[in-house]
């Protein structure tokens, strides 16, 4: 299956409503390109957007979320856009906080078909609220769910054309694990290479789970 398209076409299976998975952390790995395709080709709206920070005030994602088109975020760190600053001020319904590394693992289980786990983080804490609570031996455990996306955008160093990616360095962040956690994934990358020379040993993500791919405009 050709996999390679343009960014436009891409995103065009965005449908309103759809839960949403951005890699990225700051602008590092972030899917610029994705984003920006979103932004100007497509009408999407309603949209549940999972990310670590929801990007920066140079990101293409705060331009998104201006034309109102993002009513829910699953987020850590949103202190660098002040857009989702906002929402969480004017109804904190619409904005829910992980700690980082129970994002990370929602998001881990979601692709590993696991339901959820319990951690010991964010007992005592306003995290716990609404959730089960069990002990194991003498410490207390929160239940987290797993989460998934109906649609990942996540970035690549170089990819093949079947969709192998290598992200090289931390910009594998989240998106090494939303490419697991989603029922579409499209991978922008900086540089795209023939099927064969990408380096095995290198593959962070392996084209099974890639469905889409297009060529990133940061190169």
């Amino acid at each position: 299956m050709e996999k390679l398209t343009h960014a436009a076409n891409a995103v065009s299976v965005l449908k309103d409503g759809d839960v949403l998975l951005v890699g990225g952390f700051m602008m590092a790995g972030s899917p610029e390109t994705l984003i920006k395709a979103l932004l100007e080709t497509s009408e999407v709206k309603n949209l549940t957007v999972v990310s670590n920070d929801t990007g920066t005030t140079d990101s293409n994602m705060i331009k998104v979320m201006k034309q109102g088109r993002v009513v829910k975020v699953h987020g850590s760190y949103i202190g660098s856009n002040p857009m989702t600053g906002q929402m969480l001020i004017d109804d904190a319904d619409s904005v829910t906080l992980y700690p980082q590394g129970t994002l990370a693992e929602k998001l881990r289980c979601g692709g590993a078909g696991i339901a959820g786990f319990y951690t010991p983080v964010g007992v005592g804490t306003i995290i716990e609220n609404g959730k089960e609570k069990r002990t194991f031996g003498d410490r207390e455990f929160l239940l987290e769910t797993a989460l998934r996306g109906n649609v990942a955008f996540v970035k690549a160093t170089v990819a093949d054309k079947f969709g192998n990616c290598y992200m090289r360095g931390s910009t594998k962040n989240f998106g090494a694990i939303m490419a697991r956690a989603a029922d579409f994934v499209i991978a922008e990358a900086k540089k795209i290479v023939e099927i064969g020379e990408l380096d095995p040993e290198l593959v962070t993500i392996p084209g099974i789970f890639i469905d889409a791919l297009v060529q990133s405009e940061d190169i």
